[in-house]
């Protein structure tokens, strides 16, 4: 039997980043959160094309990323109902890929199909599920330098002090 690396995410989907953000510092003690507004994903989800658009915040428990995200677009996708209300709660478990289309390969053997397959800013996911666990998602992640930023994430939670609880990470302007 294939044994995976160990998980590296869990991600939420939130109504309010923010909110959530101080609910999970208030509860959890987690902390840093580093936070990306107006991430997009251009794909593929039930047979068509999407753009999708969020706010995402990361912080580490240990070596376990919690992702919060906030979607910010009506387009349809894996993180909201037909009717257009967003699927609050866990969304869900994450692993980091090398290879991200071996990593699909692998996962339809062993019986997962597609729900959600996208780009942007340099990272590529595939959402995977199984027709017997419709809203159990696993995620592959391929990127460059993911595995850097993830253990600097890491280091940052283990060494932080409580200060500047909040991080966010401002986007490069266009070249013009």
């Amino acid at each position: 039997m294939h044994r995976p690396e160990p998980a590296m995410q869990v991600g939420y989907v939130v109504a309010d980043l923010d909110a959530s953000i101080r609910y999970w510092l208030q509860h959890t003690g987690i902390g840093p959160w580093t936070v990306f507004r107006g991430v997009e994903l251009d794909g593929r989800y039930q047979g068509q094309q999407v753009t999708v658009t969020m706010d995402v915040a990361m912080g580490y428990s240990g070596e376990l990323q919690i992702e919060l995200m906030q979607i910010t677009s009506s387009t349809p996708s894996p993180y909201a109902y037909e009717s257009g209300a967003p699927k609050l709660g866990p969304h869900h478990l994450a692993w980091i890929t090398d290879d991200l289309d071996a990593s699909v390969a692998q996962a339809r053997e062993r019986g997962l199909e597609v729900l959600f397959a996208a780009e942007g800013s340099g990272t590529r996911i595939a959402y995977l599920e199984s027709p017997e666990q419709p809203g159990v998602v696993f995620e592959h992640i391929q990127g460059e330098g993911l595995r850097e930023m993830v253990a600097h994430g890491i280091e940052q939670a283990r060494t932080w002090d409580g200060t500047d609880p909040v991080r966010p990470v401002v986007p490069e302007p266009p070249n013009r």
